[in-house]
C-alpha cells in the first residue's frame, strides 16, 4: 500500500503551481536545471518533502524530468501535457501564445462537432436534462460570471458524455478547461461582443431532434463564431 504523504496538498500544490506558471510562461526555459533539492527547498522556505512532491506533480504533467546525478530540468515543450487542466490554467494566467489558442480551437473543431453528431444519435433524456440545465444557468448568469462559465463547461462536457464514446468522454476535463479559459481570455480587455447563448441553444436543439448532421454543423459554427469573437487571425 502506498504511504500517504504527510505534506499538506495545499503546500506542494502551491509550489507546483508557482513553478508550473514560470515554466509555461517562459521564465524557466526548456533545458534549465533546478538547484539541488536542499538548495531549492531552502530558497522556497519549504521542506524537502514538500518540494519533492511538487516536482513529482510537475513531472507527471511532463514539465520536468529528474535523473540521478543529473538533477531536475525543464523538459522540451513537445513533452508537456498541454491539455492537462492545471497546465491550461497556468498557461492562461499569463499571456498565452496566439498560436496555442488557435491550436486549441483547431482541436475543439475536430472533437466537438463529431461529439455533437454522436450525441444526437445516442443521447438519453438525462443527457438532455443536463444540457438544458446548463443552458438555463448560462442564460441566467451570463458568461461574465464565473458560475455562468462553469455552466458553459458543463454543457460541453455533457455533449462529450452523451456521445457514448469512452475515449471522447475521457477528454471532457481537458475540453471543459479549454472552454473555460478561452472564454475568460476573450473577456480580459473587453466585454463579450455578442451573446453566444443562441449558438449553444441551436446545438442543443439539434441533439434533441436527433439530427446528427445539424448538430455537427451547429457545433462547428459555434466554434467558428467563438474564435471570430477573439479577433484572432484565422489560419488557412
Amino acid at each position: 500500500m502506498q504511504r500517504a504523504s504527510s505534506v499538506s496538498p495545499r503546500i506542494h500544490g502551491a509550489i507546483a503551481h508557482d513553478i508550473g506558471v514560470e515554466i509555461v510562461g517562459g521564465i524557466r526555459k526548456p533545458g534549465d536545471v533546478f538547484g539541488g533539492e536542499i538548495e531549492a527547498s531552502e530558497a522556497l522556505g519549504v521542506s524537502r518533502t514538500a518540494y519533492r512532491e511538487a516536482i513529482r506533480i510537475l513531472a507527471a504533467k511532463g514539465l520536468v524530468e529528474s535523473r540521478p546525478k543529473a538533477g531536475t530540468r525543464v523538459t522540451a515543450r513537445d513533452r508537456w501535457n498541454l491539455l492537462d487542466p492545471d497546465v491550461l490554467a497556468w498557461t492562461f494566467e499569463g499571456e498565452p501564445d496566439t498560436e496555442f489558442i488557435l491550436d486549441l480551437f483547431e482541436l475543439r473543431g475536430v472533437i466537438e462537432p463529431a461529439a455533437a453528431g454522436f450525441a444526437a444519435r445516442r443521447r438519453s433524456q438525462a443527457h438532455l436534462d443536463d444540457m438544458a440545465g446548463a443552458l438555463d444557468e448560462m442564460g441566467r448568469l451570463g458568461l461574465a460570471d464565473p458560475e455562468g462559465r462553469a455552466a458553459d463547461q458543463r454543457f460541453h462536457r455533457a455533449i462529450l458524455t452523451a456521445a457514448g464514446n469512452d475515449a471522447l468522454a475521457a477528454l471532457a476535463s481537458s475540453v471543459g478547461a479549454a472552454v473555460s479559459w478561452t472564454t475568460t481570455y476573450k473577456q480580459r480587455n473587453r466585454a463579450l461582443p455578442r451573446d453566444p447563448l443562441p449558438d449553444h441553444v441551436r446545438v442543443h436543439q439539434a441533439i434533441v431532434d436527433k439530427d446528427p448532421v445539424a448538430a455537427h454543423a451547429a457545433m462547428a459554427e459555434l466554434l467558428h463564431l467563438a474564435l471570430a469573437d477573439m479577433e484572432l487571425p484565422l489560419r488557412e
